[in-house]
């Protein structure tokens, strides 16, 4: 299939190398130079902005940012939906308000396209080994012609309804969980250094135990080794918990750990960890209460 991905960071790469491994023609959309060449020496082509993808592309997946930038490179003044075929699919892997993915449905239907309200879970390293979790919502035709994409991209593909929402609802309880999981690993870890526990021991000890998470031995490697490289940014769980708090605030429904956790992840943005690694979401502790985080290695 002729496809392209808009949005190669660490998700958007992986998802796009993966399809290249699985014998797609694919182009990938980046601002930075940089992110264009890694993706040009994979095998792959490359274009600075979404009114320069060929004009034959069946499928356009969306990894950007939020949900402005999605509408930006759809619908924008150099968006891309002026230059697709009626039939093709936007797939749409992007975190934001279930709202706002039916009105993208509704805006792309008028255009003759279609769209799959796709947002996906696993980390940098499950896309770029294509065994993504997809949580994905769209007509039945929608997911018939994206059916080879989400083969290459995914472990698990979960259909969850005939209409965009239900896929980006999925997603939002999954961004809750994720989010408290990562900060309350960051509470856990800082307690057991200020009261003068190994960090490394203390890993060991937890990941063997109850009090274990998916977050907790996915996060706390990062702070051990010192490395708050992002490979999911801070600032990703200050508007992914906005929106789960946003939704609940309509529902009159009450989230106190989410906002709770929220509010950590705004401390250590508004302390300049915005752009680093969310689990140095431990800053905020570090800050707080004076302790020693371990230092980088190399």
């Amino acid at each position: 299939m002729k496809l392209a991905v808009i949005g190669l960071g660490s998700m958007g790469m992986g998802a796009a190398r993966s399809l290249l491994r699985a014998g797609h023609d694919v182009t990938g959309c980046d601002t930075r130079a940089e992110a264009r060449q890694s993706f040009i020496d994979a095998g792959g082509h490359a274009v600075p902005s979404p009114d320069a993808l060929p004009e034959d592309v069946e499928v356009v997946i969306v990894f950007v940012v939020n949900a402005e930038q999605a509408e930006a490179v759809l619908f924008g003044a150099g968006g891309c939906v002026p230059r697709l075929a009626p039939g093709s699919v936007v797939m749409n892997c992007v975190t934001l308000a279930a709202e706002r993915a039916i009105e993208f449905e509704r805006r792309l239907a008028g255009r003759g396209l279609l769209m799959l309200d796709a947002p996906v879970s696993g980390g940098p390293k499950a896309a770029a080994e294509g065994r993504m979790s997809v949580m994905a919502s769209g007509v039945p035709e929608a997911f018939a012609r994206t059916e080879p994409v989400l083969a290459a991209i995914a472990a698990k593909v979960w259909r969850l309804g005939d209409r965009a929402g239900p896929g980006s609802t999925v997603k939002m309880v999954n961004q809750l969980l994720a989010g408290v999981h990562i900060a309350v690993a960051a509470e856990a870890l800082a307690l057991g250094i200020r009261a003068g526990a190994d960090p490394q021991t203390l890993f060991d000890v937890i990941s063997a135990s109850a009090g274990s998470s998916w977050m907790w031995q996915n996060r706390v490697p990062h702070v051990l080794a010192g490395d708050d490289t992002p490979h999911s940014a801070v600032s990703i769980f200050v508007k992914d918990l906005g929106i789960v708090l946003d939704a609940a605030r309509g529902m009159t429904f009450p989230l106190p750990l989410a906002a709770a956790a929220h509010q950590i992840f705004l401390a250590a943005a508004a302390g300049g960890d915005g752009g680093r690694d969310d689990s140095f979401v431990i800053r905020v502790w570090e800050r707080l209460a004076g302790i020693t985080l371990p230092e980088r290695k190399d």
